[in-house]
């Protein structure tokens, strides 16, 4: 029955965005099914916006449907089987037609999606390209991590000593081969073979490698963890691409990927694998003092400057940090205080609903997205509430950073905790926590840290999120004739 439930989002969607012959490539990460469009100007937005399955949409490099966690896993797998079949069907059965204006319509389009592409900088590409290299990993990191929370649980009651082993095997098992995979989707991502990438890759989390003597120092197993491998692998991808343009086609299947293997190999052992080890270590070190020593303004800034990074795209750029930090000590300590972002957002959006009761229309939006809004999916709050009001997205910005100065504040104060996993966030991040101090200890500061954002959202948006302007412009019923609306009475702001 879900999978008919799937299906009949995807076919509601499909043709809200010109149908399969608009629709050049598919994607999705946590919560955003992402498509490239032929041409922009046949999608129905607000008809995608009126789905009960759309938490939103984003506009970027690409066109962004905001699905939620788990619902966007399902629906992209049947969008794409959908978008299959309308062009299976296409050429079945083609049309010949002259060049009609919707035609130079859509080249015009793919004209102005290039010269997009021209401006966009380097600098953001790469970081999109790293992010697509660990998005895929989410899901096992989430599962891996519940498991891993609940080892720790059964182990520090005493309880069922018999299954604490093999849960401990069950979550440590993908964190041990991390490497692999992440050399795997390297190659992928950068245009090599999957397969070379993971092979070297490999090397690193190899148990033999202790034995080797490199340059007087010996080598441990899983030395430049996650960014040993994306350099080994993205260092495979070109030794395989030179390969290819020199080596004669009868030898290609022989010799390009030993060679690939081979070179990639000896320079991960004897040189990548240390520079990645001492990356990964200072990493692990700056995030350990930033938080032991800068404490609750270490927490603010992060706190309160994590929104516009997901309002530009670019949070995904920390996951490889993440994903280092929780390879290095089992859990990341950034993540709880990005999180309170979340909660100065829902803060905002509370404020939002009670300062505007006559906003019937905005009281619904704010209605339909907190629940996803507790659970850490901001999307629809950021690009459907407080980003178009504009003052509302920098006074969640405000308790995002009150919550950050909480945690951080107790993590100097010793309460140093973290997340085994990333992606959830909110409510979801309870069953991932994990630090040096007791479960419920850790608790109690993240939920403090939670409350503290709330609050300080819905007082600064309250009290300083609208201009008397606004108030007068928004607190006003959108279906309700213009000559009937009653002016707005709440109390001027100055």
């Amino acid at each position: 029955m879900s999978t008919d439930k799937n299906r009949a989002t995807a076919a509601a969607i499909l043709p809200l965005v010109g149908g399969p012959d608009n629709v050049t490539s598919i994607a999705h990460c946590m919560t955003r099914l992402r498509i490239t469009l032929r041409d922009r100007s046949l999608v129905q937005d607000e008809a995608l916006r009126a789905l009960p399955a759309v938490l939103g949409v984003v506009e970027d490099d690409t066109y962004q449907i905001v699905l939620g966690p788990g619902a966007v896993a399902r629906v992209t797998p049947e969008f794409e089987a959908l978008v299959e079949e309308g062009r299976a069907a296409a050429t079945a059965s083609p049309t010949p037609h002259a060049v009609t204006a919707e035609d130079l319509r859509a080249r015009g389009a793919a004209l102005k999606e290039a010269r997009t592409a021209r401006n966009a900088t380097p600098f953001k590409l790469l970081l999109r390209r790293i992010a697509n290299i660990f998005v895929p990993l989410i899901p096992a990191l989430i599962g891996c991590g519940v498991i891993a929370g609940l080892n720790g649980l059964l182990t520090n009651l005493g309880l069922l000593p018999a299954v604490v082993p093999a849960l401990a095997a069950i979550a440590s098992g993908f964190m041990s081969l991390i490497a692999v995979f992440v050399g795997h989707n390297t190659a992928k991502e950068f245009g090599g073979t999957p397969i070379l990438g993971g092979a070297v890759a490999a090397i690193i989390v190899f148990p033999g490698v202790a034995k080797i003597d490199a340059f007087g120092q010996q080598l441990s197993p899983g030395q430049g963890g996650v960014l040993g491998a994306l350099a080994a692998a993205l260092l495979a991808v070109y030794v395989e691409k030179w390969c290819r343009r020199w080596v004669p086609e009868a030898l290609d299947v022989l010799v390009t990927p030993t060679l690939t293997v081979l070179i990639a190999g000896l320079v991960t052992l004897f040189g990548l694998m240390f520079l990645a080890g001492a990356a990964s270590a200072a990493i692990g070190t700056f995030a350990d003092r930033l938080l032991a020593t800068g404490g609750a303004f270490a927490g603010l800034v992060l706190g309160g400057l994590f929104l516009p990074l997901v309002m530009l795209g670019l949070h995904q750029a920390l996951i490889p940090i993440h994903t280092t930090l929780i390879e290095q000590s089992g859990y990341t300590v950034l993540l709880p205080i990005l999180a309170m972002a979340g909660a100065g957002q829902v803060g905002a959006a509370i404020a939002v609903y009670y300062r505007l009761p006559r906003n019937r229309s905005l009281r619904t939006t704010i209605k339909s997205a907190l629940p996803a809004g507790f659970l850490g999916v901001g999307e629809p709050l950021i690009y459907g509430v407080s980003l178009p009001l504009g003052r509302p997205f920098v006074t969640a910005c405000v308790g995002g950073a009150a919550g950050g100065a909480f945690v951080g504040l107790f993590n100097q104060l010793g309460v140093a905790f973290g997340s085994t996993a990333i992606g959830p966030s909110g409510w979801a991040l309870f069953p991932l926590l994990d630090g040096r101090s007791s479960p419920g200890l850790t608790i109690a500061v993240y939920a403090g840290g939670l409350a503290v954002g709330y609050l300080v959202g819905f007082a600064a948006t309250y009290f300083f999120g609208f201009t008397r302007q606004m108030l007068t412009d928004l607190n006003t019923d959108p279906d309700a004739t213009a000559g009937t609306a009653e002016p707005s009475r709440e109390p001027a702001l100055t």
